[in-house]
């Protein structure tokens, strides 16, 4: 199998490459279209800020690409952001694949919110064989309200989404590859998705 992780320069893509190795499977850090576009499995990893990353994307013209791909495509964290529909960080516009925007935690809570947060609702088979209120390790500043989109859910002071789908796009505002034996399990059931 060809997992194509896409590489944009906001990608924490050494962590999702090792995460893949865990679980027995190799990834190729791409950002060639020719690559992407025969690849079998897409990984569109993000950390960072999304105006920074929305003109890089533009720039090697995946911002057209990303949307028009057929194969899974799995965003996390800033990369599923940017597959919504609009960022509040730098005012962005995102590649409009899932409903939804990206808006920041309002005061007085802490941000960037980190750490280990239980995970709801869970929706598709990306969460096969994963109990409800398993928790998810998240990073972030800006969170994407709920949607019909929305296939799991959890909580920083009001529900906002933890993942995303919609027709072949994945999304997961937590981090797959950081969070353990649940992580690797999203990991291998997106692996699995149409097999």
């Amino acid at each position: 199998m060809k997992i194509a992780i896409i590489d944009y320069g906001a990608g924490n893509v050494k962590s999702v490459l090792f995460a893949l190795e865990r679980i027995g499977y190799k990834g190729l850090v791409t950002d060639k279209i020719s690559e992407i576009i025969t690849a079998d499995k897409i990984i569109f990893p993000g950390v960072g800020e999304a105006g920074s990353a929305m003109k890089t994307l533009r720039e090697k013209e995946l911002d057209t690409l990303i949307p028009k791909l057929k194969q899974d495509v799995l965003g996390i964290c800033l990369g599923m952001q940017l597959m919504c529909e609009y960022s509040e960080e730098g005012k962005t516009e995102g590649m409009g694949i899932f409903t939804g925007n990206a808006r920041q935690f309002p005061k007085p809570l802490k941000i960037p919110h980190v750490g280990w947060n239980q995970i709801r609702h869970l929706k598709t088979n990306l969460f096969s064989k994963i109990p409800e209120e398993s928790y998810g390790y998240f990073v972030h500043s800006f969170y994407i309200t709920l949607s019909d989109c929305t296939i799991a859910q959890t909580d920083y002071s009001f529900p906002f989404s933890a993942a995303l789908a919609k027709d072949n796009f994945y999304g997961c505002q937590f981090h797959p590859e950081k969070s353990s034996g649940i992580g690797e399990q999203v990991l291998r059931n997106f692996l699995k998705l149409g097999n």
